[in-house]
């Protein structure tokens, strides 16, 4: 084995995860040592990330840091299923709590970030596509882009963060494959290939939003096949087509940066924020207690 490929299987450090999983836009808890008294494992400034099935790092094993694991998850998990940006302190007495021999005392910083606020499956990596990939990369979404044909995603979508790209030659199979709640914009090269897409999404009935770019001749087109084949008038009204203002037909701008601009301007107002308290952070009053009750 070469010194490369001895590099290749470490397991990956928390800062390594932490970097990724930021730049996937997934959920993650960035779980900080800051406080110790006595004896630990660990000393102040020890990290570790935590996912829902993963852990990077260490904070120096044992129960206390099952304990940790399982606080950090309850949070990721959220009281609705999912995560909430946030901040909490949680206390481990050795002795106590976590029942280890070594008796000290510690406080662990847990920062949970939520991962993206949206996902956006977006079919077709042709013009307009393009130019909705690079609009969405400096927002806070992650973008699941799929195309049927081979080497159709340009170099650059590889430095891109939140951007993952799909080759998708079974539109079913791709649908299949997306989250609930996204918001799915159909923009392939063929015709047919959007039918597909479509009819698709709306079997599923759990998307966010749906879009599809073309005329409005296009959609009455579509729309009669589609209820043909069985979707109803409730599902087929939550199809947008033509998709922005730009392609609405009123003799806007058609070109493709144009077309993207107006289409992600009508996403926004659909993407929901999350709400922000007046109070961010962690509760001064319980920081002020952990730290004066066990700092000595």
């Amino acid at each position: 084995m070469t010194a490369e490929d001895s590099r290749d299987t470490r397991p990956e450090s928390w800062h390594a995860a932490l970097h990724r999983l930021q730049r996937e836009g997934l959920p993650h808890v960035l779980a900080t040592q800051v406080t110790s008294a006595g004896s630990t494992p660990r000393e102040p400034g020890a990290r570790m990330v935590i996912t829902a099935d993963a852990v990077f790092d260490t904070l120096g094993g044992g129960t206390f840091e099952w304990q940790t694991i399982a606080a950090a998850r309850r949070r990721l998990a959220g009281p609705d299923g999912k995560a909430e940006a946030g901040m909490s302190l949680e206390a481990f007495s050795l002795g106590g709590r976590s029942g280890q021999c070594c008796g000290g005392f510690v406080n662990v910083l847990l920062e949970v970030f939520p991962g993206s606020t949206a996902t956006l499956a977006l079919f077709g990596a042709g013009h307009v596509g393009r130019e909705l990939v690079r609009l969405a990369a400096p927002l806070p979404w992650r973008v699941l882009w799929h195309d049927s044909r081979d080497d159709a995603f340009p170099a650059w979508s590889d430095d891109q963060p939140r951007l993952a790209c799909r080759h998708a030659p079974d539109p079913a199979a791709a649908v299949a494959a997306l989250p609930a709640g996204a918001h799915a914009l159909v923009l392939t090269h063929d015709h047919t290939e959007d039918r597909a897409l479509v009819d698709a999404l709306l079997a599923r009935g759990d998307m966010a939003s749906l879009g599809l770019i073309g005329s409005r001749s296009k959609w009455a087109s579509f729309r009669r096949r589609l209820h043909d084949a069985g979707h109803g008038e409730e599902a087929l009204a939550r199809v947008r087509c033509p998709i922005g203002t730009a392609a609405g037909g009123t003799g806007g701008d058609k070109t493709p940066y144009a077309i993207a601009i107006a289409a992600i301007a009508e996403l926004l107002p659909r993407v929901e924020s999350p709400a922000r308290g007046d109070q961010r952070g962690l509760d001064p009053a319980k920081l002020r207690h952990s730290i004066t009750d066990h700092s000595t």
